[in-house]
């Protein structure tokens, strides 16, 4: 036995050329030599890669390194010699001048400068044979996801250089949105990523969502502005260059709003009310909200004239609405001729408009040629209608009975300017009306150059009426001398003649001297 061993290892030595790799000492052993030898033959790759089919794998399916063109048809053992010692180094390559793209993976970007243990660490390894296995340069793969975690978490897919280059992460240069089922168009090129796309929490880390964002109404990212009330489909008058600029404004249909435009507001550009752009809403309850108030805040304080709706519409500011039937209902009702005034004739001074005055004296209004020659029995309050109405001025209604002087025969026929107003030496008009007494001579001239009296003591009711100038009353038998015989048929003249006093001739009718040879000679 002892001879048998020592003849049989002295054989083994002499076929072996040496101890195998650490990691090939499982296979020492004459028996043992098949398994990667094959008899009269050299190294059979075949036989190589029925273990190591980790490597026959990648060559199969055309990947990694030995995969490559240069490397593909060369014996295993080429590179890889062995029963050169347990330490020998099967595996050996220098790290620094390696040529990755061999490896058919390229180095670019942050890649290039990352060191090989950045990469190729167990971490990375999904194949658990080589997981465990130290120091080993396989196990990977090109996916991006092998190294970096997915922050996208599988909702985008795993074709990472569709956005994203080797250079950064951050930002996606590759990306376009054009490309999506969402073309960025307008503003909407100027919004940031998470304007849109919000960052949450997903599995317990921070996740910004990308895929299945909401984009077919613009309710899914904007507040609607109107409330619903123009439906959903803003593009009819929205474009994404800005909210505020709106197409087609003559389509728009302002009904739809608590504004519907009608008259003169259909004619107005939308910039005049919605001022500096479209969004901005202004205040409309009132006319006043948009128009300058013409009145000055005169009838802000009524209830039924708040709005200017009492008295305009749409159609124009002229002519108003306030009809005399309105008018009426006022303090001051519209009769007669004050229905044929025009409005300004009341109601405008100057360039103003002034519509709450006071109605309740016509002298609020009308001149008031008086004055004060009027006693203010008749004139109380300055209350015009005493004697006026409103059908003309010149309709006087005042009764004369009430006065010391009843109007009667050719009075009654007379106007009152016949007595009442008179022209001085200065041809200048002058009331009379307080001032007047009820006597003749206050109208008529003394033809009679006072032999009859005058003021309180005048007589002229003895021989006159008011029917005519005639003395119609005289009776020549009531005076001192009566009429008998031959005086009876004379002429008046005849006895009564002219004569001048203070240049003024008149007829001398009362004769003081009665006897006969005061006209007998």
């Amino acid at each position: 036995m002892v001879f048998t061993f020592a003849v049989w290892g002295n054989l083994f030595a002499q076929i072996s050329p040496g101890d195998l790799v650490a990691a090939h000492s499982g296979l020492e052993g004459i028996s043992n030599c098949t398994k990667c030898h094959t008899l009269g033959k050299s190294l059979d790759n075949a036989k190589c890669l029925k273990c190591h089919t980790e490597i026959a794998g990648l060559i199969n399916t055309n990947r990694g390194f030995h995969a490559n063109k240069k490397v593909a048809k060369q014996n295993c053992w080429k590179c890889h010699g062995d029963h050169f010692g347990r330490k020998f180094q099967i595996i050996r390559f220098n790290k620094k001048t390696f040529n990755h793209v061999d490896a058919g993976y390229k180095l670019k970007g942050e890649h290039a400068k990352a060191g090989c243990n950045d990469c190729h660490k167990p971490e990375f390894i999904n194949d658990k044979k080589l997981k465990n296995r130290k120091k080993t340069y396989l196990g990977l793969n090109t996916e991006c996801k092998t190294c970096h975690e997915d922050v996208h978490q599988s909702t985008l897919g795993n074709n990472c250089a569709g956005c994203h280059t080797e250079e950064k992460f951050k930002p996606a240069v590759k990306f376009n949105h054009d490309n999506t089922n969402y073309k960025l168009t307008g503003a909407h090129k100027k919004v940031e990523c998470r304007g849109c796309h919000t960052i949450a929490t997903k599995n317990g880390k921070k996740f910004q969502k990308f895929n299945d964002v909401e984009y077919q109404s613009c309710k899914s990212c904007h507040e609607d502005f109107h409330k619903g009330k123009f439906g959903n489909k803003c593009s009819s008058c929205h474009t994404t260059a800005s909210f505020r600029r709106v197409k087609n404004m003559r389509s728009f249909n302002h009904s739809k709003t608590n504004f519907p435009l009608v008259g003169k507001h259909k004619l107005v550009d939308c910039k005049t009310c919605h001022k500096g752009n479209l969004s901005f809403k202004p205040k409309y309850k009132l006319c006043t909200d948009c128009h300058s108030d013409y009145h000055e805040g005169e009838f802000q304080d009524d209830e039924d004239n708040s709005d200017c709706s009492a008295c305009h519409t749409e159609k124009g500011f002229s002519p108003s609405t306030f009809t005399i039937e309105k008018h009426n209902n006022t303090t001051f009702r519209l009769t007669d001729a004050h229905e044929a005034l025009p409005c300004y004739t009341c109601h405008r001074t100057g360039d103003k408009w002034h519509f709450k005055i006071d109605g309740k004296y016509c002298v609020n209004c009308h001149e008031n040629i008086h004055q004060s020659s009027i006693s203010e029995k008749y004139f109380s309050e300055k209350k015009c209608e005493n004697c006026h109405n409103t059908v003309t001025w010149q309709n006087i209604t005042f009764n004369h009975e009430q006065t010391q002087f009843k109007l009667t025969g050719k009075h009654q026929e007379q106007r009152c300017s016949a007595c009442h107003f008179k022209r001085d030496e200065k041809s200048n008009i002058v009331q009379h009306f307080k001032d007047l007494q009820p006597y003749c001579s206050q109208c008529h001239n003394d033809v009679h150059a006072g032999q009859f009296g005058s003021g309180e003591d005048e007589t002229c009711n003895r021989c006159h009426t008011t029917e005519n100038w005639e003395p119609s009353l005289f009776d020549h038998n009531e005076t001192r001398f009566s009429l008998e015989g031959a005086h009876a048929n004379l002429e008046c003249s005849q006895c009564h003649l002219p004569e001048k006093k203070k240049g003024v001739v008149f007829i001398r009718y009362k004769i003081e001297d009665t006897r006969c040879i005061s006209c007998h000679s």
